[in-house]
């Protein structure tokens, strides 16, 4: 069997916006997770003690942090990167339009 004629390699300039969109993806994602790690374990579990120091409607921080604020901070971090990517999309032209 033959190959198609019409089977062509990829121009440099599309494989370079590929590889910065997905650079660039990668690197929103690592900030996600990074503050992800950050909130759920640093503030609910590695930094409680001096969390508990401070109280928020009467709870130690640290427990609130655990049980309230880390739902709150997932809930923000998953409009932010909604947004974050729509601005992404947007500026490598490949947003849904």
């Amino acid at each position: 069997m033959s190959e198609p004629s019409d089977s062509r390699e990829p121009d440099d300039a599309v494989v370079r916006d590929h590889s910065a969109y997905w650079r660039a993806n990668l690197r929103l994602v690592l900030r996600c997770l990074a503050i992800w790690f950050i909130v759920s374990y640093g503030c609910g579990i590695l930094f409680v003690d001096v969390l508990n120091q401070f109280r928020v409607a009467g709870f130690p921080l640290g427990f609130w942090f655990a049980q309230q604020g880390s739902i709150l901070v997932f809930i923000a971090l998953i409009a932010y990167y909604a947004r974050a990517m729509n601005r992404l999309d947007r500026s490598f032209d490949v947003d849904e339009k």
